[in-house]
């Protein structure tokens, strides 16, 4: 079970009231000292039992040659910092308790062992989240494997200003439904509260300067220069000038934003303005035109007027007219009118006489009507006549043909008779019927085996088909084994049948998709030269050679819903790759390749399909990969392992090389593989075996599908003998039928032979009655027939009557009608005798009535125009007035119109542009005012926006300043007791998010400062140079501890033994915060410091169940006999 190794009671701090009473005579700081080779194993008397070769304590250790006691050197824990780490099932530890130092903590030990999980438990413990620390993203999975709660339990040290006592905060993390419980002092807090009482002190664990994990060391190294001055200014920086870089962000980047529209909007109000200025004299042409266009708007408005002027004036004139023709009838009427009386005597003499014609010509037509009326019925009567008399031949008739029927239904009886007393035989319908059924059942049961045998005819025809494809694709594949590709095909089914089944389906049905889908590699490329076969092969894994490649996305889905879900098939790979071939570019130059030992590229010697070869670019790097006939040698490797290449093959072996680049440029890692034998493209002799098995296969199938037509020809027969049977039982059934049909028709004949014999009876009896019934009717008939000559008689009188009435009211007819026309005589000599006179006055009439109307069609269209007038006004009332007035008062249409023409003239000689112009013009000079305005308030805000920089930059900037000096000073400090040099400033940008940290530094004497990057420095300056900026920071953070995991694995060893010395001189000053620093190796001879504490944690077989039963302080007593320096 992994442990930390800690002193088994621990010390409270000074500000707890609990008891701070400890056994201190076995405390001894948690530190196991380095070996150089393996680890000292102590015999059952507690000494050494080898002494190593070189010392293990460090002279600086040795010099206490009692050790160190938390009681003498422990110092002062800074409010906010860890004072104890107790852990409970998390991630490695099972139960696990860390008290570590005010100053510089060293946690050491093997990998594997749980040194990051201290780390861990830091972050999680004190609310941050796993997103921090670069690992499992589910609190859940820190859980200890086999349980199901973690607990994690940190103490902070209390600040005596806000606490009595330490802190302590407690985790408890639930793998079921990775849930949370957060304590304080034993007391449930939410997050929230947890967060806010580590902020208090200070803590950033999502600050990369305080707290760097060993999966952030990447990240970190990869902030730049912008990030790093805003994690610097979190880490030292008090709270406020965050909250005024911010502020200066904000305001510059509002500033960028209103000079940007102010640019634009000065170079829109240019525009503008120069457009205006083009088109001023077009526009004032245009308001010249508009002006004349309205007023020849308004003259035409005026026509109605000067219209309705001139039509007052003809009213009157018409009126006065009517009133003279009115006057001059009058006087004419008064003249003739004695003439006129006697025709209008005659006249009234003539319409009376007419009155009476016109009365008698009424009645005459009125008596010819009911005239008309009694012919009518008159006519009526003599057709019911007739109708009496042709019933009455009816009768007469169908009684004698009916007497005529006698005869025959006499014989008719008799023949009946004499049929009934011959009985028929006797007919039993049952077995008839019994026989019938028997055979229909047999015609059934043989239609049934003929169904039978049929589908087993189709059955053994769809083997027989079935046995001809397999014998067809079998003879394709014996032909295959001789060519190429057909060897690759059988090779790929040797090695997935699964997969060359589904390359099959894809070829037969290349048409479903959008583009040409590829086979597997294996049949689709081939190796160019084929001594190159054995170490190409050794690069692709199995599945790079079955894998299918499509073109498009949907192509692949259709791919892999059929292979997948329709066939269910297993053993497939399928790809999609969209790029081209001509994207994957090698690593290096050609003569770089020849110069490394590489006759080539993989891809170069791979030929195949284009989409493959992208695909098997992108899979399997064959574009970076190289490849040689000879081995590389050892100077060769050393020149590749610093090239980009990170793989190559021999003839012999296929080499891997890892790199890690968090741990600098030479934290690499080769595997190394041999090559085996290729077994894909090769070319072996046809492979005899399965050509056998194939010739075998066709036999076999041959003699199946002979034995398949020798069953179809015996069925076959069978089937023609039933046919034959059905027809004899066809034949059987039909003579049974006609039998029985007989028959039963005999014994119905037989059966009805009474209700006929009585029928025919009852006819004859009814004939016998039917005389007297006849003899009735004819009777009835006769009677109605004489009422109907009486009745004809009757209306003949009265008939008679009407014809006489009708000739005398003709006569006075015809007497009215003669003096009618002596009276139209006499009116008509009056009048003609007076036609002069009224001819005259009709004349005069006519004159009158045309003097009206034109009165009074003057008159509506006065009226018309005066409403068109009043419309007008009322439209636009003021303008239209004011117009008016200025026109003359005698001005007629004519004189309107002309001017109305003179001033179209005028606008013919103007050209009319565009019409838009005006509108265009003055919408664009409200824009141009707008802008003026708006760049108006721009100029404001632009000075309030340097004001406010101006006044935030000043509080700033030499904060700012006077921070990165002071790092500047630690920092170059730093490098100068290592004998190089470094400092820090600031790059300041007019724009305030670009502000950074410039680091500079220099390793070799004759060389200048230089800036900090990947390009000008190895992987180990880089590290020394990030680890003294960590430190430089140490005296200003505000942050209570900062951790520090593995910064060290990229250092040479000169590089690690500066920075260690200069950390311990740094974190283990006075009153500066504690500092954690992880790593998995230390070199021999560090020095030491009182205020460190080295916390070792081990694992192993050794360990005890309970880790408090280890004394460390007895170890290093042993340790110091070991090397000689007990005392």
């Amino acid at each position: 079970m992994p442990a930390a190794i800690v002193p088994h009671r621990r010390r409270r701090a000074v500000e707890s009231d609990e008891d701070d009473t400890a056994d201190e005579t076995n405390g001894t700081p948690s530190a196991q000292p380095p070996s150089s080779g393996k680890r000292v194993r102590l015999n059952t008397n507690g000494d050494a039992s080898s002494p190593p070769r070189n010392p293990v304590l460090p002279d600086s250790y040795a010099a206490e040659p009692n050790g160190l006691t938390r009681k003498d050197h422990s110092g002062v824990y800074q409010p906010g910092s860890i004072v104890r780490v107790k852990l409970t099932n998390f991630v490695t530890y099972t139960s696990a308790e860390f008290f570590p130092g005010p100053s510089l903590n060293m946690v050491i030990g093997p990998n594997g062992t749980g040194k990051s999980t201290l780390v861990c438990a830091i972050c999680l413990g004190l609310g941050w989240g796993p997103q921090h620390l670069g690992r499992a993203k589910d609190v859940a999975e820190y859980v200890k494997h086999g349980c199901q709660e973690a607990i994690i339990e940190i103490e902070l040290a209390a600040d005596p200003k806000r606490q009595r006592k330490n802190p302590v905060i407690s985790r408890q993390i639930k793998r079921q439904g990775s849930k949370s419980q957060f304590f304080i002092d034993g007391k449930p807090s939410p997050l929230k509260g947890v967060l806010d009482l580590a902020r208090s002190f200070s803590v950033q664990i999502d600050n990369l300067c305080q707290f760097l994990p060993q999966d952030k060391v990447c990240e970190f190294a990869a902030l730049s220069p912008v990030e790093l001055l805003h994690s610097t200014q979190r880490a030292a920086a008090p709270e406020q000038m965050l909250e005024w870089h911010e502020i200066l962000k904000q305001l510059r980047g509002e500033q960028k934003r209103v000079l940007g529209l102010q640019a634009h909007d000065k170079e829109g109000l240019a525009n503008l303005e120069a457009r205006q200025q083009g088109q001023r004299a077009d526009v004032d042409r245009m308001r010249e035109r508009a002006q004349i266009e309205q007023r020849v708007e308004m003259l035409e408005k005026a026509r109605p007027f000067a219209h309705y002027r001139q039509a007052r004036l003809q009213v009157q004139d018409a009126k006065q007219r009517k009133k003279d023709a009115l006057t001059a009838l009058k006087k004419l009427e008064d003249e003739v009118q004695p003439s006129l009386r006697a025709v209008n005597r005659k006249q009234d003499y003539r319409h009376k006489v007419d009155q009476v014609a016109r009365e008698r010509r009424h009645a005459v037509e009125k008596a010819e009507a009911a005239a008309e009326k009694l012919l009518t019925q008159q006519q009526k009567i003599q057709d019911k006549i007739a109708d009496f008399q042709k019933e009455l031949a009816f009768e007469r008739e169908s009684f004698k043909k009916r007497t005529e029927d006698v005869p025959r239904i006499k014989g008719q009886i008799t023949r009946f008779k004499k049929q009934m007393e011959e009985k028929p035989v006797d007919f039993d319908p049952a077995s008839y019927n019994e026989q019938i059924r028997e055979k229909t059942r047999e015609r059934r049961e043989r239609d049934i085996q003929i169904s039978e045998l049929q589908q087993t005819q189709r059955d053994v025809t769809a083997q027989g088909r079935e046995r001809n494809e397999w014998i067809a694709r079998a003879r394709g594949q014996l032909e295959s084994l001789d060519s190429q590709s057909g060897q690759q095909v059988n090779k790929l089914r040797h090695i997935s049948r699964e997969t060359a089944n589904a390359w099959e389906w894809v070829q037969n049905h290349q048409d479903m998709f959008e583009k040409h889908v590829y086979g597997p590699p294996i049949v689709e490329c081939s190796v160019k030269e084929k001594e190159y076969c054995d170490s190409i092969e050794s690069v692709f894994q199995k599945n790079d050679l079955l894998a299918f490649t499509c073109q498009t996305k949907a192509d692949f889905k259709k791919l892999q819903d059929q292979l997948y879900g329709t066939m269910r098939l297993a053993d497939i790979t399928i790809r999609t790759y969209t790029g081209s071939l001509d994207q994957f570019r090698p690593p290096v130059t050609e003569i770089e390749m020849h110069r490394l030992g590489f006759d080539g590229w993989v891809l170069n010697y791979v030929e195949g399909p284009e989409p493959v070869l992208s695909m098997l670019c992108g899979e399997c790097r064959i574009h970076q990969t190289g490849i040689s006939k000879r081995d590389t040698t050892d100077e060769q490797y050393a020149v590749i392992e610093t090239s980009p290449v990170s793989s190559w093959v021999t003839s012999r072996f296929s080499y891997q090389i890892t790199r890690r680049r968090e741990y600098g440029a030479g934290a690499t890692s080769t595997r190394v593989r041999d090559i085996k034998r290729a077994q894909v493209w090769t070319s072996q002799p046809v492979d005899t075996g399965a050509k056998r098995e194939l010739q075998q296969n066709i036999a076999g199938w041959a003699d199946e599908l002979a034995a398949c037509k020798q069953q179809i020809n015996e069925a076959q027969s069978k089937i023609t003998e039933l046919r034959e049977e059905i027809v004899r039982i066809d034949d059987e059934k039909k003579v049974l039928e006609d039998e029985k049909g007989a028959k039963q028709r005999a014994q119905q004949i037989f059966n009805a032979l009474p209700t006929k014999l009585a029928q025919e009876e009852e006819k004859l009896a009814e004939l016998q009655n039917l005389g007297a019934e006849v003899k009735r009717r004819c009777n009835d008939i006769k009677d109605k027939s004489n009422r109907m000559v009486l009745e004809k008689g009757a209306h003949l009188m009265r008939y008679t009557a009407a014809v006489e009435a009708l000739r005398d009211l003709h006569i006075g007819f015809f007497q009215a009608e003669i003096v009618l026309i002596e009276a139209t005589s006499e009116v008509e000599i009056l009048s003609e005798r007076n036609t002069a006179v009224k001819n005259m006055l009709e004349e005069k009439r006519r004159e009158v009535q045309e003097v009206v109307r034109e009165t009074d069609t003057i008159s509506k269209e006065a009226k018309a125009l005066l409403e068109e007038c009043k419309r007008i006004l009322a439209e636009d009332e003021g303008p239209i007035q004011e117009f008016l007035n200025s026109l003359p008062e005698t001005q007629t249409p004519e004189e309107l119109e002309n001017e109305i023409e003179s001033e179209k003239m005028r606008i013919g000689l103007l050209n009319d542009g565009n019409p838009d112009a005006i509108e265009q013009f003055e919408q664009r000079q409200k824009k141009i005012d707008r802008l003026k305005d708006k760049l108006a308030d721009m100029d404001q805000k632009l000075a309030d926006l340097d004001h406010g920089i101006t006044e935030v930059r000043e509080k700033w900037e030499p904060e700012l300043d006077a921070l990165v000096q002071k790092i500047s000073d630690a920092f170059s400090h730093n490098f100068e007791k290592i004998g190089c040099a470094g400092q820090v400033g600031v790059h300041k940008d007019e724009d305030f998010d670009q502000w950074a940290i410039q680091i500079q530094v220099k390793f070799r004497e004759h060389e200048p400062l230089t800036i900090l990057d990947s390009h000008r420095q190895s992987g180990g300056e880089r590290a020394v140079s990030t680890i003294f900026y960590l430190m430089s920071l140490q005296s200003l953070a505000r942050a209570p501890f900062r951790v520090v995991d593995e910064i060290n694995q990229g250092m040479d060893p000169r590089n690690e033994r500066m920075v260690h010395e200069r950390m311990v001189d740094i974190a283990c000053a006075e009153h500066t915060s504690q500092y954690f620093l992880i790593t998995p190796k230390l070199l021999h001879d560090l020095k030491y410091d009182r205020r460190m504490r080295v916390m070792c944690v081990v694992s192993g077989e050794y360990m005890p169940t309970d880790y408090r039963e280890v004394d460390f302080s007895r170890c290093v007593q042993v340790l110091k006999k070991g090397v000689g320096v007990a005392g």
